[in-house]
C-alpha cells in the first residue's frame, strides 16, 4: 500500500573496589584473548589496547584532517577550523529561531509537511514563558516519530470501513485527509501489547492526573522497575493539564529495545506517495505494516510469549545486521572475518563517509567534526560491531514497529528519544552542585575548582608544579583544592579524568566483553602500555623542535623562548613513548568490578589487564580540566553534569539523545572518535607537551657536534606549548558548555521537549487526527 516516506532531513543549519592499582601489559593478556575468540568460531583479533578498534577503520574524520599535519599551521589545524565553524553553525541556528507562534507554525509547516498538532499555541506560550532558545529545532524527534504515521488498522477488526477511504486513492488505506485509517486504533493496539514486555513500564494520563503502571510480566522482576518511567512522569508534570488520556510506554533498561529488519522498509516513489502530510520531502525510507492475517488468538497480546532475554536463542547483533541493506556486507556474511583490530588497509575509515584519506596520515591525527552515530556504517564493516557492548545486550528485542520511548538510541534501532531520569532527576552520583545535606542544587558544585594557571615564566605547568591534597574528594572535604606552588593559586589538574565501572554491554554471545568501549579506553590509558604516539604542535619556540636546533646551548633555548613572538607556526611531530604520556595526562581506571564473570579468565584477568582504582564522588572530577565521557550500558548519564562544570568534557559515543541537534561539538564539548587514538593530539593542541615527558623524552639530548648535553643536570626543562590560545580556547569550550548547560539543557528544557512530544503523540492515537491537528 502507499505510505508516508519518513523524516531523514537534514536539519536547517559493583561492590568490588580497589585501592590499589593494577596495570595491563599487552604482550600477557594478548594470547587469552586469541584463545576466547577463535574458541567462540567469530573473528581473529590480535591487538588491542591503544589500537584497539583502530580509527582507521571506525572513526569518521573532518576535511581537514586528511591533510598531512606536516602541511599545516596552527590557523589550518583542523580544531581551529572545526571550532570556528561549530560557532558560527550555532549562532546562525539560534539567530534562524522562530520569534512568534505565526513564524513557529509556519517552520512547522516547512519542515514537515503538515500543520502543528493540536495544543502547539499552548506549547509555544510554555516556551516561551520559560525562556525556550531552540523552539524549532525538533527534526530528530520527528525522524523517530515518522514511521507509525504509516500505521493503520484493519477492518476486519472493524477499525474502519472502506467507505472511509478516500475515493481517490483506492487501496491507501488513508482518508480524505491523507491520514492512516485506523492508525490511532493501530497505536494504542501495540502500545497495550508492548506494555505486556518485560522492562517495559506505562505512563498514564487520565484526566490530566499522571501515573504510572507495570503490568505483571509471569514472574519477570526487573532491577531498575519503572526509575524511567518515573522520570517521564515527573517531566509530564507542567503540562499533564493540557493533554488528552494518552499512554507513553517506556523501557526500563538503558539500551535499545527496537530494531526493525530492512525489508519493513520501503522507498518513497516506489510506492510512497509524495503528496502524502508527513514527511513532505523529508526522506526516502516508510515503514511497511505488516497486514497478514493474525491467528484470533493472538489479537489481544500477540507478544504474551516474548523472552525477556536471550538466554543463548540469538543476539541483538544477528537481529541488528538485520536492519542492513540486503546488498551490505553485513548482510551477505555472517560476520567478517578480517580484524577490526590490526586491519591497517590503503584507505581508511573516510572511505565509510565516502572520503578518502592517504593511508600516511596517523590515525592519531584524524579529529572527528562529532560523535559517531552517524559516522560508523556497521552494515558495511561488520567486524566493527566487536568493539561495541550494545551488539552484546542480554536482552531480547522487538522485531516490529512497537512504540518503546528509551532514553538515547545507536544507529539502526526504533526507540523513540526522551530526555534521561539521570539529567532530569537529582543526586549525588549524576547531579553537579548537587548538596545531599539541604537537599538542593547550587549553581557552583562545592567542590569545583578555578580554572587556574596553565603556563608561567618557564613555559608550562604539570602535576609536580602542583600541591596535591589526597584527602580532597570534591565533596565532604573541599578545603585543599589543588595549587599550583609556583603562584599560590587554585588550579585545575591539567589531566584526562575518567572513573567508572566495568559496564559496556551483556554477555550474548559471551567471550567479548574485553572489546567493550570502557574496556579498551582504560587499556589504552594503561600506564606501561607499549608503543609511540606522534603528537603534533605548533612550532612556535626553538625548543619545540629540538631536532632543529639541537646546535643551541639550553641558555640559549631559554632566551630564544622568552623572546620568541606567537606566530601561524607549522605543526612539528615529537615522537612520544605512550608510557610516558599516560602517566603525564591520564588518570584512568575502573573503580567496580560489575560481571566480572563475563570477562574472560573472570576477575583474576580483568584487574591483572586493567587499572583499577578507588571510587571517586562527582565533585572529585571538577579538579581536572579535561573529563573524559564513554558510553556505558547505553549512553553516559553524566554528560550534563560534566557540561554543568567548569571543565571540558571529552565525549565518546555512538548514541543520539533528545538534545543531539540542540549542542554543537568543538564548541560545546570535544567529540572524540570511537578509537580514541586522537585524544593526544587533543590534549597537544590545548595544552602541548608537559613539561615532565619533555624531561624524559629530551632530557639527555646531546649536542651532535659536542656530545655535551642540551640540558645539564638540575635544569629546569620547560613544556612544550600547543596552540597559542589553546588554554584560552579549552576555557571557552568549557564555559560554553556550561552556559548550554544552563540555557538550553536544563529541566524546564526537557519538560519542553516531552510536551511537544506529547502533543505529537496524542495526534498518534487519537482515531480522527485531523480533529487533533491545530487548524491554521
Amino acid at each position: 500500500m502507499p505510505t508516508r516516506p519518513s523524516l531523514t532531513r537534514v536539519p536547517s543549519e559493583s561492590p568490588w573496589t580497589f585501592s590499589h592499582q593494577t596495570r595491563f601489559t599487552q604482550r600477557r593478556w594478548r594470547p587469552l584473548l586469541i584463545f576466547t575468540l577463535l574458541a567462540c568460531s567469530t573473528v581473529t583479533i590480535f591487538r588491542f589496547g591503544f589500537h584497539a578498534g583502530s580509527s582507521s577503520s571506525i572513526s569518521s574524520s573532518s576535511e581537514a584532517s586528511s591533510s598531512h599535519p606536516f602541511t599545516l599551521t596552527y590557523s589550518t589545524h583542523p580544531i581551529t577550523r572545526m571550532m570556528e565553524e561549530g560557532q558560527e553553525r550555532f549562532q546562525s541556528k539560534i539567530r534562524k529561531q522562530s520569534k512568534t507562534l505565526s513564524e513557529a507554525i509556519e517552520q512547522y509547516k516547512l519542515r514537515y509537511g503538515m500543520a502543528p498538532p493540536k495544543g502547539f499555541d499552548g506549547w509555544w506560550e510554555f516556551a516561551k514563558k520559560n525562556g525556550v532558545v531552540l523552539v524549532d529545532e525538533y527534526d530528530t524527534l520527528m525522524r523517530d516519530l515518522a514511521p507509525f504515521y504509516a500505521l493503520r488498522g484493519q477492518t476486519a477488526f472493524g477499525d474502519y470501513v472502506d467507505e472511509d477511504e478516500d475515493p481517490f486513492r483506492p487501496g491507501s488505506g488513508l482518508d480524505r485527509q491523507g491520514w492512516a485509517l485506523g492508525g490511532g486504533h493501530e497505536m494504542r493496539r501495540r502500545i497495550a501489547e508492548v506494555a505486556s514486555v518485560a522492562s517495559i513500564d506505562i505512563v498514564q494520563i487520565r484526566k490530566g492526573n499522571l501515573s504510572t503502571v507495570s503490568i505483571s510480566k509471569d514472574g519477570f522482576v526487573d532491577d531498575e522497575v519503572s526509575a524511567r518511567a518515573i522520570g517521564l512522569k515527573s517531566m509530564l508534570g507542567s503540562s499533564a493539564a493540557y493533554l488528552p488520556d494518552i499512554d507513553f510506554p517506556v523501557n526500563a533498561k538503558a539500551e535499545g529495545r527496537v530494531i526493525v529488519p530492512w525489508d519493513r522498509w520501503e522507498v518513497a516513489g516506489q510506492g510512497g506517495m509524495a503528496s502524502d502530510k508527513i514527511g513532505l520531502g523529508m526522506g526516502n525510507r516508510s515503514y511497511i505494516e505488516d497486514l497478514a492475517p493474525h491467528d484470533i488468538k493472538d489479537t489481544l497480546h500477540p507478544l504474551s510469549t516474548f523472552h525477556p532475554d536471550w538466554r543463548g536463542a540469538g543476539n541483538v547483533w544477528d537481529k541488528w545486521r538485520r536492519t542492513c541493506p540486503p546488498t551490505s556486507t553485513a548482510r551477505k556474511s555472517y560476520t567478517s572475518i578480517r580484524s577490526a583490530l590490526i586491519d591497517k588497509t590503503a584507505t581508511s575509515h573516510n572511505a565509510v563517509s565516502g572520503r578518502i584519506t592517504h593511508s600516511s596520515v596517523d590515525p592519531a591525527f584524524l579529529f572527528v567534526p562529532s560523535t559517531s552515530f552517524n559516522a560508523v556504517s556497521f552494515c558495511d564493516l561488520p567486524h566493527l560491531h566487536y568493539t561495541q557492548g550494545h551488539f552484546f545486550s542480554d536482552w531480547r528485542t522487538l522485531e516490529d514497529l512497537y512504540p518503546v520511548l528509551s532514553p538515547a538510541r545507536a544507529k539502526g534501532f526504533g526507540d523513540i528519544k526522551i530526555p534521561s531520569h539521570y539529567y532530569y532527576g537529582s543526586t549525588q552520583a549524576y547531579t553537579y552542585g548537587w548538596d545531599k545535606a539541604t537537599m538542593t542544587v547550587e549553581a557552583v558544585d562545592r567542590g569545583e575548582v578555578a580554572w587556574g594557571d596553565v603556563t608561567d615564566a618557564e613555559g608550562g605547568v604539570d602535576d609536580r608544579d602542583f600541591i596535591i591534597d589526597p584527602a580532597y574528594d570534591g565533596h565532604n572535604n573541599t578545603s585543599n583544592p589543588p595549587r599550583n606552588r609556583k603562584t599560590g593559586k587554585e588550579s585545575k589538574r591539567n589531566k584526562i579524568f575518567w572513573r567508572g565501572a566495568t559496564t559496556g554491554g551483556g554477555n550474548s554471545p559471551p567471550g567479548f566483553a574485553a572489546l567493550y568501549q570502557r574496556h579498551r579506553a582504560v587499556r589504552m590509558a594503561g600506564w606501561d602500555i607499549e608503543g609511540d604516539v606522534e603528537v603534533w604542535v605548533p612550532y612556535s619556540n626553538p625548543i619545540a623542535n629540538i631536532s632543529a636546533h639541537h646546535h643551541l646551548s639550553s641558555a640559549k633555548f631559554r632566551t630564544l623562548q622568552n623572546h620568541t613572538k606567537v606566530v601561524d607556526a607549522p605543526l612539528i611531530a615529537h615522537k612520544i613513548p605512550l608510557a610516558t604520556l599516560n602517566m603525564a595526562l591520564m588518570d584512568v581506571a575502573f573503580v567496580k568490578a560489575s560481571n566480572a564473570k563475563q570477562y574472560p579468565g573472570g576477575l583474576k584477568k580483568l584487574t591483572e589487564d586493567h587499572r583499577f582504582s578507588s571510587g571517586v564522588l562527582l565533585g572529585n572530577h571538577w579538579q581536572y580540566k579535561y573529563l573524559l565521557d564513554l558510553d556505558g550500558m547505553s549512553y553516559s548519564g553524566r554528560f550534563m553534569s560534566f557540561l554543568a562544570s567548569d571543565s571540558v568534557p571529552i565525549k565518546s559515543t555512538v548514541y543520539e539523545e533528545f538534545f543531539s541537534e540542540w549542542i554543537e561539538p568543538w564548541v560545546h564539548y570535544i567529540p572524540l572518535s570511537a578509537s580514541y587514538e586522537e585524544i593526544y593530539n587533543i590534549f597537544g593542541y590545548f595544552s602541548g607537551i608537559p613539561a615532565e615527558v619533555v624531561e624524559k623524552v629530551y632530557g639527555n639530548a646531546t649536542d651532535p657536534v659536542t656530545g655535551a648535553l642540551l640540558f645539564p643536570p638540575g635544569t629546569n626543562i620547560p613544556a612544550i606549548p600547543g596552540a597559542p590560545d589553546g588554554d584560552a580556547r579549552l576555557q571557552r569550550i568549557a564555559r560554553a558548555g556550561k552556559q548550554w548547560k544552563n540555557t538550553i539543557g536544563r529541566k524546564v528544557d526537557m519538560e519542553t521537549y516531552v510536551y511537544r512530544l506529547a502533543l505529537e503523540w496524542a495526534r498518534l492515537n487519537a482515531d480522527d487526527r485531523e480533529a487533533m491537528t491545530m487548524k491554521v
